[in-house]
């Protein structure tokens, strides 16, 4: 299978890594110039603004470099050294994210489809990067080159519309979720055409049964949704698409349609990520914006050795507090420890997304 990785722009970077992974690319790439600096603060901004895999290159020769651009978001690193020993230690320490040799780009400026298709395909290379491909249809690129027998990943690969169970006006209910929350944003139907269409382009096409036609969502407002995945219910017959949303999904403006309450009992439905997620966005809202009497400025106006002398006790009152066979003791040390542990995170700039994601990538 042969991946399409896209060369960002240091001026644009953020941006163009958004509209790539939006429309298909299998990762997003910075090479820097010879004899420049990595720039860690741009390498974390676009890691932080994808999902898609971020491959950097640049002038690293050690062991030390190669781990300070890991740990600033991307996925993979070049590793240019003549030094075997400084490979091998950023091998064992970080296997397949540690690359080295020569990476096959391919220009795109002033070339037709035809003419990539054909240099990608004699291409022997299993990741090929793209360099100039700001205004690339890249899906039409991708469907290209499956035509042409070369095997890329498409949403094509996924299941036909045949093998769903569509009601009599040949439409599928879609259920539309927010891909990251999992809040249902909103209800449509597909039928074939539409469904197809989708699967083309990676944004969201429903048919209108008030229109009787195809509707690309966002076509007149922008508010375009870019699919992520598309999962079929245990009868076939209804659709669960997870999207990223751009804007708001209904048509008044608010993020989701389902916004009118017609009833509710009092329950517990906090998310305990989101939990984590409001607490930190406090916490940041505190360092810009500082609040007289507030323990969180107090914290940040101390400085680093303060926050970092707190973490530490509040550490070791989790240790003491274990010992005791009562947990609700544990359970408040631990949450005061997570909270100083996220004012660190806000004076350092680590998000809780960036923890997630190293969490996720271990075994």
């Amino acid at each position: 299978m042969k991946k399409l990785i896209c060369l960002l722009h240091p001026e644009n970077a953020v941006e163009e890594a958004v509209r790539y992974d939006d429309e298909g690319a299998d990762a997003v790439a910075l090479f820097e110039a010879p004899g420049e600096q990595a720039d860690y603060s741009l390498i974390r901004q676009v890691a932080r603004a994808v999902d898609l895999p971020l491959v950097y290159s640049g002038n690293i020769q050690r062991f030390e470099g190669a781990k300070k651009i890991l740990y600033a978001g991307a996925s993979r690193t070049f590793l240019c050294s003549e030094n075997d020993g400084a490979v091998q230690e950023a091998r064992e320490r970080f296997g397949h994210k540690i690359l080295s040799g020569v990476p096959f780009v391919v220009e795109c400026e002033g070339k037709t489809a035809e003419q990539l298709v054909r240099e990608i395909a004699d291409s022997d290379a299993d990741e090929l990067y793209l360099s100039g491909a700001r205004k690339l249809p890249l899906m039409e690129l991708k469907y290209a080159l499956a035509a042409a027998g070369v095997p890329v990943n498409t949403f094509a690969d996924g299941v036909p519309f045949s093998s769903l169970k569509p009601n009599a006006d040949g439409l599928v209910p879609t259920i539309v979720q927010d891909y990251k929350t999992g809040k249902v944003l909103m209800l449509a139907y597909m039928n074939e055409e539409s469904y197809d269409r989708t699967l083309k382009t990676g944004r969201m096409t429903y048919y209108s049964r008030s229109r009787r036609q195809l509707w690309l969502k966002g076509e007149t407002s922008g508010h375009y949704q870019y699919v992520k995945k598309l999962t079929a219910d245990c009868d076939s017959d209804t659709i669960l698409a997870s999207v990223r949303q751009v804007g708001a999904a209904c048509h008044t403006g608010a993020e989701s349609c389902f916004f009118r309450q017609l009833m509710s009992r009092e329950c517990d439905s906090r998310n305990p990520l989101a939990v984590f997620e409001d607490v930190y966005r406090v916490i940041e809202d505190r360092k810009r914006n500082p609040k007289e009497g507030s323990y969180t400025n107090y914290l940040f106006d101390h400085g680093i050795d303060k926050i970092l002398k707190k973490v530490g006790e509040e550490a070791t009152e989790i240790v003491i507090a274990a010992k005791n066979p009562d947990p609700e003791e544990l359970k408040y040390e631990i949450a005061d420890f997570l909270y100083h542990a996220m004012v660190l995170m806000a004076e350092r700039g680590v998000t809780w997304k960036d923890i997630t994601d190293e969490l996720s990538e271990r075994e």
